[in-house]
């Protein structure tokens, strides 16, 4: 009787999802209604058929063991995220803004958009595979955007000198955050939250609270933009591609190469599954940790470095909730809040999702407020997926 019941469950979610994404199509073509009516209509159906496959998932990640391997990939983490990148392209082909989805230019903005958070996700995602979290690292991009404007504005050396010293300040609010969390023992929560405040409060001080121009206008009346500014919003491959787009995409496999083939990414794996097992192994702990700490402030720096060359300008606010995007990348990614888990790959799964979720709602003129609100909720929906797969 039970695995009738089981069977019995699975068909039923599989019609549930199938009616819930062909009404929502059936709607977005056929249906009368207009303005909200017609938004209403569709997303109830899209909401009943993502329930439906995400209870058909869980049925199938629950289940007993298989030798199939369609449904040991179903079971795997990569599965979900995968998924739920196919269901917010769907949601884009519903909700297409009179075709503004499906031209070239939106997706090309979607990836430059995306960008700046992605770098910082490659840094969250070395962070939390220890089992840690990072709060620090939006405050962190506005600190470094400011100082590389500055330096690079006000201070005669060359580009290439700031873009160094930038990384130096990086990567040490990163340091600071892993020696209070690594040798002092304060939980990661508290220490990047010391950090977040504390670099917020000193990008506000050094600058007096004002911007600080990287676009100024010469005695010929012309616009004076740096060159490694020009260079950082330049596109590559026809102009198809956007140079920070590039810059994320060598992050990533960097941040690839060191956890997956790397001996330092093995350790940080370890500390995340059992810090204490691996402290006995004669795993270095703290200096692995130091280690993850400090990169992802060194992204975070890059990260910074980029925000202020795509708006020509260092803001001692850019970066705001910035931290909330990364961890909702990572997370819906599928790398485990509670560390041991997760990699780079699953992490640009999640950017891609995040990036388009993004821009689904920018090309349909939804509110700031709303966006945030949905991020919150699909990280609370993320983690819960994520312990039921467990």
């Amino acid at each position: 009787m039970p695995g009738k019941r089981a069977k019995i469950l699975k068909r039923f979610t599989v019609i549930l999802a199938s009616v819930g994404f062909l009404g929502a199509a059936a709607c977005r073509c056929f249906s009368p209604a207009t303005g909200h009516a017609l938004a209403g209509q569709i997303l109830g159906f899209y909401v009943t058929g993502v329930f439906g496959v995400f209870a058909a998932l869980h049925s199938i990640q629950t289940g007993g063991e298989s030798r199939n391997r369609l449904l040991r990939f179903l079971r795997g983490p990569v599965s979900p995220a995968l998924l739920a990148l196919l269901l917010v392209l769907y949601l884009g082909a519903l909700f297409d803004a009179e075709g503004a989805f499906f031209k070239a230019d939106t997706h090309r903005d979607a990836l430059r958009q995306v960008s700046v958070y992605g770098i910082l996700a490659c840094g969250m995602c070395l962070v939390i595979v220890t089992g840690g979290i990072d709060l620090s690292v939006g405050s962190v991009l506005g600190l470094v955007g400011v100082c590389f404007a500055l330096i690079v504005m006000h201070s005669g050396l060359s580009p290439w000198a700031a873009v160094f010293w930038c990384l130096v300040i990086g990567g040490s609010c990163g340091v600071v955050s892993g020696t209070l969390t690594a040798v002092f023992r304060i939980q990661p929560f508290i220490a990047t939250l010391a950090m977040m405040v504390f670099a917020r409060g000193l990008a506000k001080t050094i600058t007096e609270n004002q911007t600080v121009p990287m676009m100024v206008l010469t005695p010929e009346r012309t616009l004076y933009v740096p060159e490694i500014v020009r260079l950082i919003n330049s596109r590559v491959l026809g102009d198809q591609v956007s140079m920070v787009t590039v810059i994320f995409l060598g992050c990533a496999a960097v941040t690839w190469l060191l956890l997956a083939r790397h001996q330092w990414g093995r350790q940080l794996y370890a500390i995340g599954g059992n810090e204490e097992a691996a402290w006995l192994s004669g795993i270095p702990v703290r200096r692995a940790k130091i280690m993850a700490y400090g990169a992802a402030g060194v992204l975070a720096a890059i990260a910074g470095i980029c925000h202020a060359a795509q708006a020509t300008m260092g803001h001692p606010e850019a970066g705001s909730t910035y931290e909330l995007s990364a961890i909702a990348i990572v997370v819906i990614g599928g790398t485990s809040l509670m560390g041991g888990r997760g990699g780079i790959g699953l992490t640009l799964i999640g950017a891609l999702t995040i990036g388009y979720l993004e821009k689904i709602l920018s090309i349909n003129a939804v509110q700031e407020a709303w966006r945030l609100m949905l991020t919150g909720v699909i990280i609370v929906a993320a983690v819960l997926i994520q312990r039921r797969g467990r």
